[in-house]
């Protein structure tokens, strides 16, 4: 093998690129190394604490991550217990959640104990789906509408030629099928089991429109047309919904109100109805809520989910309101891509978390969805308390600020 020096020399002489150490080294722990080392010395940045590692990176390499360099590290707590009903979560749950965001595990510790004080969050999960959309081309809207018409009588061979490339995935629908000029956009859309399911999709997709094209003569311009739509905020998501869609309630007696959270049902919704909804709208927001970002984010990042999703599960409506003295308080979160098998769900600390709460693996993502819309429910719960009473910026004094 070629020594270490040596190689640092050949990489800033641009003889080797970075993806090629692995080919001059005994194992993919000393190309790690090199690479790190290289980078110190092009960046002039002693990197220490990017150094210090447990996950194995020759795992990680397969499928999670390309020219390595060590990894990051984002402090970890937990909130809890949590109590949820749902129809796959039942019990109390601890949740890790991974933020430099001081106050915001407080925060969430907090709605998690009004929560269970209360009896619990009611969660369902409303629909769970998948999508891909390419852009296809024609000549005219003729040609185009002709497109749309024979997907939508030959749905049964694009389903089966997709399907033929998983176990796990089965095309639901192809619908919207939006025509925008001589543009068409199909919306593919899949059940994925307990993977998250994008490559699953994507994959299928490819091969169903192989069979679309020998058939029609179709020009498929991209396999993702942005219909689909993955990773940026989106209407049809919000509409149409996308990986879990979950919906978790609960009422909170007044009591409780006024003792845990120092405010009022009417003051809650009052903050609501002028913050979530009147403030959103007139912004043009598509998230009419005060923080789901936040616990989505947190969760995420603790358990290994697509970190780009979080913007779609950014999206989602709260309401709140005084009924008969008491809260009524629902977060309703249409798009909530998640796994608790494949992807990042494979490394190391995400299978700890995900064991925290007893949801690692095959069969257990219904489960692992209703506790994150119960944390949802906490976190925006807690906020809003805190805006009601007055206590946001002394909470982040306290605790954000040290």
């Amino acid at each position: 093998m070629v020594e270490e020096k040596e190689i640092v020399d050949k990489l800033a002489k641009g003889e080797i690129k970075l993806h090629e150490i692995e080919k001059y080294t005994d194992s993919v722990s000393q190309a790690v190394d090199i690479r790190r080392k290289f980078m110190e010395t092009v960046s002039g940045t002693g990197l220490e604490n990017i150094s210090k590692y447990s996950l194995d990176m020759e795992e990680a390499m397969k499928k999670n991550i390309e020219n390595p360099i060590g990894t990051i590290q984002i402090p970890v707590g937990v909130a809890g217990p949590l109590k949820v009903n749902g129809e796959h979560a039942q019990g109390d749950y601890y949740v890790p959640l991974a933020t430099s965001e001081g106050a915001l595990v407080a925060s969430v510790n907090r709605g998690c104990s009004v929560i269970t004080q209360s009896g619990g969050a009611t969660v369902r999960i409303i629909d769970d789906k998948m999508t891909r959309a390419p852009v296809i081309k024609t000549d005219s809207v003729a040609d185009a509408l002709n497109i749309k018409k024979w997907i939508g009588e030959n749905f049964q061979d694009l389903k089966e030629t997709a399907e033929s490339t998983t176990r796990h995935g089965k095309l639901i629908k192809i619908d919207p099928v939006i025509v925008v000029g001589r543009y068409v956009y199909p919306r593919f859309v899949f059940s994925t089991g307990d993977s998250m399911g994008m490559n699953m999709v994507t994959i299928a997709t490819d091969t169903a429109l192989d069979l679309l094209v020998e058939k029609t003569g179709a020009h498929v311009i991209a396999l993702s047309g942005n219909v689909c739509v993955d990773k940026k905020p989106s209407a049809l998501n919000l509409v149409e919904g996308r990986g879990k869609s979950l919906i978790a309630e609960i009422v909170v007696p007044r009591k409780i109100v006024e003792k845990k959270l120092k405010t009022t049902p009417a003051a809650i919704e009052e903050v609501n109805v002028s913050k979530n909804l009147i403030g959103s709208a007139i912004a043009g927001s598509m998230g009419f809520n005060a923080q789901y970002a936040n616990m989505i984010g947190a969760i995420f990042l603790a358990t290994g989910q697509d970190e780009a999703h979080i913007v779609e599960g950014s999206l989602g409506i709260t309401t709140a309101e005084d009924k008969d003295g008491d809260l009524y308080f629902s977060v309703t979160l249409p798009d909530v891509p998640i796994a608790t098998f494949g992807g990042g769900t494979r490394l190391e600390t995400a299978q700890e978390c995900l064991n925290i709460m007893g949801v690692l693996g095959s069969g257990k993502v219904q489960e692992f969805a209703e506790i994150v819309a119960a944390t949802v429910l906490a976190g925006e719960l807690s906020l809003l308390g805190a805006l009601a009473a007055g206590h946001l910026a002394r909470a982040h004094k306290d605790l954000g600020r040290g």
